[in-house]
């Protein structure tokens, strides 16, 4: 069992709901959201659909370069 199916809570300074993804904390600082200091960043729900909407450039140009 993961942290997340424990039940932890969102990294992101001010949120206190549940998470529903864990991400490395370099990926989720770097697209602009600000978290507590931990190795791992559990985002809930919205702050996950913020980080995607904040990445969708560098996931797509990744695709283009692997050329999947």
């Amino acid at each position: 069992m993961g942290k997340v199916s424990k039940g932890i809570k969102c990294s992101v300074v001010g949120c206190d709901r549940d998470s529903v993804r864990s991400l490395p904390n370099e990926k989720v600082v770097a697209a602009g959201l600000k978290i507590n200091e931990t190795r791992h960043a559990y985002l809930c729900r919205d702050h996950y659909k913020q980080f995607k909407k904040a990445t969708r450039r560098d996931r797509m140009l990744e695709k283009w370069r692997h050329g999947t």
